[in-house]
């Protein structure tokens, strides 16, 4: 079986963890971009060191690693922030991936959020959006804790979904039930399999 690299990615809430989970239960490795960004904002890593570069020891803990509260509300309210806090994080990011995905065979799926605007699009043989409703996806962030008026600038961050459907090579709606998402997903997850050799 040969490898095939997948990037699935889609905006806040629009369920792409929940598709990621599914794909892990059909036996894909599936590796979450913002679990790598923990491991590498942990003391003495990498991403930690260009975080203080960037933003001080204040964005800091005690222990040294990033204090990501702390953080994300400098990055939220300052676009020119946010844009070179992501240029010194994702090469981190697609390295730490690569190293991973290096070691594996078959298909292996990186879950981010900002494969698209973070240009990782490239390094993948297939790119998978997972796409809703603006407000449904304000309604599911907000059911999740994050504040309304968080959620609608962290949207704002992203591209929009016309503009990640129009760089993806399949797009799943989510608009629908868990039962729709599921079916979609068992396509895409034969699909995959066909195009691994496996």
């Amino acid at each position: 079986m040969s490898r095939l690299l997948v990037g699935l990615t889609g905006g806040l809430a629009s369920g792409k963890s929940t598709v990621g989970e599914l794909l892990r239960r059909e036996g894909f490795l599936v590796l979450d971009a913002d679990r790598l960004v923990a491991e590498l904002y942990a003391p003495g890593e990498p991403g930690a060191a260009a975080v203080r570069a960037l933003l001080g020891d204040g964005a800091l803990t005690a222990e040294g690693g990033v204090d990501r509260p702390a953080v994300a509300r400098r990055v939220f309210a300052d676009p020119d922030l946010r844009r070179r806090l992501e240029e010194a994080i994702h090469p981190l990011v697609r390295r730490r991936f690569a190293e991973r995905a290096a070691r594996a065979e078959g298909v292996v799926v990186l879950e981010a959020p900002l494969l698209i605007e973070g240009g990782l699009a490239g390094d993948f043989d297939l790119v998978v959006t997972v796409e809703a409703d603006a407000e449904t996806r304000i309604r599911r962030a907000v059911e999740r804790g994050l504040d309304e008026a968080a959620a609608r600038a962290r949207l704002a961050a992203q591209l929009d979904g016309a503009a990640r459907r129009a760089r993806a090579d399949r797009v799943i709606d989510n608009d629908g039930t868990l039962d729709d998402l599921r079916r979609q997903v068992a396509a895409l997850a034969a699909e995959l399999r066909r195009r691994a050799g496996g």
